[in-house]
């Protein structure tokens, strides 16, 4: 039997929008992926509850401007935690010069505001491990 992709979603930092981040989380419930939604977390708590709950991806959202510091830094407590398996993907207002540097930063992909929401989801489908 082969089991679900799992994805954590959070918020970065103090973020104040929403409705993007669920939005996704539905879209990607529907497709019959399992989502783990935690709202506003910081790079420490998302790291540690997404090793936790066995995730294939974590989601990461922002709206404030703060990616650069806070998702770099989520890579980097994976790594730490020896959970460098784990794919993250980021959605939100983005610059287009800041989306080399996310990439290089260990970020898998990057989905600006209206990126189709099949879009994300054939993305996450695609780049699941072999679950069997």
């Amino acid at each position: 039997m082969q089991r679900k992709i799992r994805i954590l979603m959070a918020r970065l930092g103090m973020d104040a929008h929403w409705r993007g981040s669920i939005v996704v989380a539905r879209a990607l419930r529907d497709a019959g992926i399992e989502v783990v939604y935690v709202g506003n977390q910081m790079p420490s708590n998302i790291v540690k509850m997404a090793i936790q709950e066995d995730v294939d991806f974590i989601g990461l959202s922002s709206l404030s401007g703060n990616h650069l510091i806070l998702a770099p830094k989520v890579i980097k407590l994976l790594q730490e935690e020896n959970s460098g398996d784990i794919k993250v993907i980021f959605g939100g207002t983005v610059a287009p010069e800041d989306i080399p540097v996310l990439k290089k930063a260990g970020i898998a992909e990057v989905f600006g505001p209206g990126t189709p929401l099949k879009k994300i989801v054939e993305y996450i489908s695609a780049a699941a491990p072999d679950l069997n």
